[in-house]
């Protein structure tokens, strides 16, 4: 990986860096030390500032100017990611050594967009994604042909970048896995997977794909050489269209949490099964009562483990033909009204994310139940009444753990430590 520092602010240069860019609305001047390897970047300025002796690369922007040193072109778009026709009309004219484009990457359309683009360019260029999503571009340089990448010294110019010591270590042939679903801005699973990575000596990161559709993501995992991906709300079904094949398990439960790509060939597995019953580790399933609200991928997990365990299923939930289909898959009856008459009862609804009433009434929620609410680190509702009626707690972040550990063994072939995943969650 070849990584051009940019700073931010007009710190001292960084040591050994392959390649410097001084910004001219940063520094006030070219810093002694920058060599011909490095980068200007105008900024507005005229070309004239550049001592006609530097034999770096000067960034004229978007502005097609003649100037006597080797040159750089760049668009950037804040607010979008044009489609790869688009970016190559763009980058394609003049006459400059390197064509940039950074556009805001805002799904796996925009990602595709960029690796499309990169590969049919058929000139020098660096193509980048801004914003958390268009880091996987950062990382992947030597996928997308980029001259270089950039990480930053001090304060970052562009959001999505690491900073270059981050960039340095983990280098082109890093490990790559993910999370994708819409929202994400509530998920833990980043912290737990990058402090178990980084126990367990693995180069690697865990991004988040915050994407509004899973439009392209398939050409995503593989062009950018992603190892697999945890799915969540509200994409666990849908995942399956987008897949070479699904484990009997996952086809059972008819939902998809963990995506594993080998050599190109992406397999969905259901590890959230493995969560609810780590969570519920200590509870007396067989022969129990069990209530489950909500009628989504998550909540099919809990009653395939429920009743795999023993349990004698019930479920509830807002919408009735949902309801339907996952009785109608598993066995189980629906259920409306109190939660009284329930041993164990299972929140795989998004109330406590979101405003709204759960599926069912919990006014009786009496002493020695077990209650789990898969919403985690937050008070939700269900467990401040469930708390104050003295019932047991199983901590939803407990299942977190359980499925995130289940996923990282199908991705790394070795275990986590639970006990280094548990403690990013406290």
């Amino acid at each position: 990986m070849r990584v051009c520092t940019t700073y931010g602010s007009p710190v001292p240069l960084r040591k050994d860096a392959s390649i410097h860019e001084i910004r001219l609305d940063v520094f006030d001047r070219i810093p002694e030390g920058v060599g011909d390897e490095s980068l200007v970047t105008l900024c507005g300025k005229d070309p004239s500032v550049v001592p006609a002796s530097f034999g770096g690369l000067v960034d004229v922007g978007e502005r097609d100017v003649k100037i006597p040193h080797r040159k750089i072109r760049s668009f950037h778009d804040f607010e979008r990611t044009p489609d790869a026709d688009a970016i190559l009309s763009m980058l394609g004219e003049g006459d400059q050594e390197i064509s940039k484009g950074a556009f805001k990457a805002s799904s796996f359309e925009d990602l595709f967009s960029i690796l499309d683009a990169s590969r049919r360019i058929g000139r020098k260029h660096v193509l980048l994604g801004m914003g958390p999503l268009g880091e996987v571009t950062r990382i992947r340089q030597m996928v997308l042909g980029n001259e270089f990448t950039f990480g930053y010294e001090g304060v970052s110019t562009a959001p999505g970048q690491f900073s270059a010591d981050e960039m340095e270590a983990l280098g082109d042939d890093c490990v790559l896995v993910g999370i994708t679903g819409h929202p994400l801005s509530h998920s833990l699973s980043p912290k737990m997977q990058n402090a178990a990575m980084r126990h367990s000596g693995i180069n690697g990161r865990y991004l988040v794909f915050d994407s509004p559709s899973l439009d392209r993501v398939e050409d995503v995992i593989r062009g950018y050489g992603i190892r697999g991906m945890n799915v969540t709300i509200p994409y666990k079904q849908k995942i399956m269209e987008h897949l070479d094949r699904v484990s009997g398990a996952a086809e059972e439960v008819g939902a998809v949490n963990t995506v594993i790509n080998d050599d190109g060939v992406l397999s969905g597995e259901n590890t959230d099964v493995a969560g609810v019953i780590h969570a519920l580790s200590g509870v007396e399933l067989k022969g129990a009562k069990a209530l489950v609200m909500g009628s989504g991928g998550a909540s099919r997990a809990a009653v395939y483990a429920l009743m795999s365990s023993g349990a004698d299923v019930k479920v509830s939930g807002r919408n009735v033909k949902t309801v339907v289909e996952v009785c109608g898959a598993f066995g189980a009856e629906s259920h409306q009204g109190g939660v009284g008459g329930f041993d164990v009862i299972v929140n795989c609804t998004p109330i406590g994310l979101v405003e709204g009433e759960y599926p069912s009434d919990l006014s009786d929620l009496r002493s020695g139940q077990a209650v789990m609410d898969m919403v985690y680190g937050r008070r939700t509702p269900l467990i401040s009444r469930a708390e104050a009626a003295g019932c047991r707690l199983a901590d939803g972040a407990d299942m977190l753990v359980g499925q995130g550990a289940e996923s990282f063994r199908m991705w790394f072939g070795k275990e986590a430590d639970m006990g280094v995943m548990r403690s990013e969650l406290s």
